[in-house]
């Protein structure tokens, strides 16, 4: 099926071994650009799954939601990898997503809004 599509680049909001305090200033300019993409795009729904750029994208979905510009459901799949907490964007987007996908029951035990349905690549660990 031949489905238009276009691709954004969004700066990553924390570098990996980036430093709290300067990933603030790298995070408010990575919202600042999404938040262009955002209402223009309208997306209904938003999949994220953690790395830098994801947390901006999903403020500002919020942030438009709130504003009731868009109507984006906002749905986060934790890594496989994290198995007994969340990362840092987990963290920061558990208040926010409107689900919250973990791969391992443990974290659903942990973490009232989670949800646990099995590995999501469940065909690749074998």
């Amino acid at each position: 099926r031949n489905v238009p599509h276009k691709f954004y680049y969004i700066p990553r909001a924390r570098e990996v071994g980036q430093s709290y305090w300067t990933a603030v200033i790298s995070t408010a300019y990575a919202v600042v650009y999404s938040l262009s993409i955002v209402p223009r795009e309208s997306p209904g729904v938003l999949l994220v799954n953690g790395p830098g750029t994801c947390v901006p994208l999903a403020v500002s979905a919020f942030l438009f939601n709130f504003l009731l510009v868009t109507k984006c459901k906002i749905i986060f799949v934790e890594s496989i990898a994290r198995v007994k907490s969340l990362s840092l964007s987990g963290k920061v987007l558990y208040p926010f997503a409107d689900r919250f996908l973990v791969q391992w029951p443990l974290l659903s035990d942990k973490y009232q809004l989670c949800e646990y349905h099995g590995r999501l690549i469940r065909g690749f660990l074998r």
